[in-house]
């Protein structure tokens, strides 16, 4: 019988959200205080998306700490091209949703655009909807320095803060879909942006397609952890959009993703036995029928 290390045998033991973040499942909610206290010990952990409780209670039970409601609801499953026309009311039913499917993992809403612009008073009046209406544990909004003051007010509040820096996909008419970061000035930038958000309050900080040099620098230089999505591999945490990562989006899919499954694949090879079966008159038999 192969023998496991000690490291190994506590990543199979299923955690209560205190000693590892990454485990099976829990007694309690893991809280962004656990979050803290991974980046103290130096623990990786993931982080998915999720949109619906049947879903959610599947990442739920494989142990996954924090899973994100994103605004990427818009495209991967209601149909728009992007995440701008997505609703504080379509986030508020997602969010409930995945938060009524799990027990344990740390749930965190996404801000919609349109949500926080405004300004903090805006911010606050429509996280509070995530947290009392959908119950998150937290809300995850877009921007730096830019976002400093709305970060700070819902902090003050009593409101867990997820910030958003680098490729921000609710800027997508300004800034299109490339890597942010590059070059001496806009590295300084996110840097600063980085800094700002910890400064206001953030527990952690979203890094999207920031090169990996970078973004290693900004894990080393803040206490807080990073979530790398595009980001390289020395962020605290890595966040994946769970339609591409089992492979149900179709088509192309950026390149940081990796496929765990061609979920699309089995998805249509079962749809068409089912649908075979129906039109050769071989389902249902007697064992699927009532009498």
């Amino acid at each position: 019988m192969t023998q496991l290390t000690a490291a190994q045998t506590a990543q199979k033991k299923p955690s209560d959200g205190g000693r590892t973040l990454y485990g099976g499942k829990g007694t309690r909610r893991i809280t962004v205080r656990d979050i803290a206290a991974a980046k103290e010990r130096g623990e990786k952990w993931p982080m998915l998306t999720a949109y619906d409780a049947m879903t959610a209670s599947v990442f739920d039970e494989a142990g996954i700490p924090v899973m994100l409601v994103g605004d990427s609801a818009g495209n991967c499953h209601l149909g728009y091209e992007s995440t701008v026309p997505v609703t504080l009311d379509e986030m508020t039913m997602l969010s409930a949703a995945v938060v009524r499917g799990t027990s344990r993992a740390l749930i965190v809403g996404d801000l919609p655009f349109g949500s926080y612009q405004e300004g903090p008073v805006q911010a606050l009046r429509s996280a509070t909807r995530l947290v009392k209406e959908a119950g998150v544990q937290a809300v995850k909004l877009e921007g730096g320095e830019r976002s400093h003051e709305q970060i700070r007010l819902l902090v003050e509040s009593g409101i867990p803060v997820m910030a958003h820096i680098g490729l921000t996909p609710q800027s997508v008419n300004a800034m299109g879909y490339r890597v942010q970061g590059r070059g001496e000035e806009a590295a300084q930038q996110l840097l600063r942006d980085a800094k700002a958000v910890q400064d206001a309050g953030a527990f952690a900080v979203v890094l999207e397609l920031v090169p990996a040099e970078l973004a290693a620098e900004v894990t080393r230089v803040l206490h807080i952890p990073t979530v790398g999505i595009g980001a390289g591999p020395e962020t605290d945490a890595q966040v994946l959009v769970w339609t591409d990562m089992l492979g149900l989006t179709g088509g192309r899919v950026p390149k940081f993703v990796k496929q765990y499954v061609n979920l699309r694949e089995v998805m249509g090879d079962a749809v068409k036995a089912f649908a075979d079966d129906v039109v050769g008159g071989t389902f249902p038999q007697e064992e699927h029928s009532v009498h």
